[in-house]
């Protein structure tokens, strides 16, 4: 995985955090929005598993429309169902570990330099559908209920996003654990640094608008993706 790739990831899930927080907090209906967002996921899976090759925007819009998607579905268990984040991260982390069970059962292989058939392209996007749900809970947990507020939950998460690395540069882990380690740590990585700048102040955040975040954060993603699409700098991608 190159630099970009993670930098476009970390974007990402900051943006899904914003966008869904911009919509459900924001907006007084925000079904008509959820509904949509939901619809254009499905969409963007169905031509995504379709097409037989890598194109950068496709890609990369299916992964933001999974941060969306997810996100929402992180909160609206919280916000409108009443389960805490403790419950929902555990519930996700278990959701979690079956897709991963139930992929390397069927594939012997969980590598994302394995996906070449469709089915296998099916359990990478139920992958990463739940490591956004479940990085929406867990960042949330730390955050709120742990008390660490969004900076020191960001910090956190920040140098839990570097073991994986370090682990496998230091002592040989697998390169397969790594990255999926390093990926679920990306979303409450993102969303943490999301809501400190877009969240009131009563909340904790610096009160810089939602909206105005996930503004900046489309148009970081849009130009680094114009780049690959350009340079074609990242030919093998997850």
């Amino acid at each position: 995985m190159t630099l970009i790739f993670w930098v476009i990831k970390v974007l990402t899930t900051g943006m899904g955090e914003a966008t869904s927080d911009h919509f459900l907090l924001d907006y007084a209906d925000p079904s008509i929005v959820v509904s949509v967002a939901f619809l254009t996921l499905i969409v963007a899976l169905v031509v995504q598993i379709a097409v037989r090759r890598y194109i950068p925007w496709l890609y990369w819009a299916t992964v933001v429309l999974v941060s969306v998607v997810g996100t929402m579905v992180a909160d609206i268990l919280h916000y409108l169902l009443d389960v805490s984040f403790a419950a929902s991260t555990v519930s996700f982390a278990i959701a979690l570990a079956v897709i991963f069970a139930a992929w390397y059962g069927t594939e012997r292989t969980l590598s994302i330099h394995s996906i070449t058939t469709r089915r296998r392209e099916i359990f990478y996007w139920l992958t990463v559908m739940a490591t956004f749900a479940l990085g929406t809970s867990a960042g949330d947990l730390v955050a709120d209920t742990a008390g660490l507020g969004f900076l020191g939950a960001g910090l956190l998460f920040a140098v839990a996003f570097a073991v994986p690395g370090v682990a496998r540069k230091a002592f040989g882990l697998n390169a397969t654990v790594a990255f999926w380690a390093a990926y679920v740590i990306t979303r409450p990585l993102g969303a943490s640094f999301a809501d400190l700048f877009g969240m009131p102040t009563e909340n904790g955040g610096l009160d810089l608008g939602l909206g105005a975040v996930s503004l900046v954060l489309t148009t970081a993603i849009v130009a680094l993706v114009g780049f690959l699409s350009v340079t074609q700098k990242d030919s093998v991608t997850p």
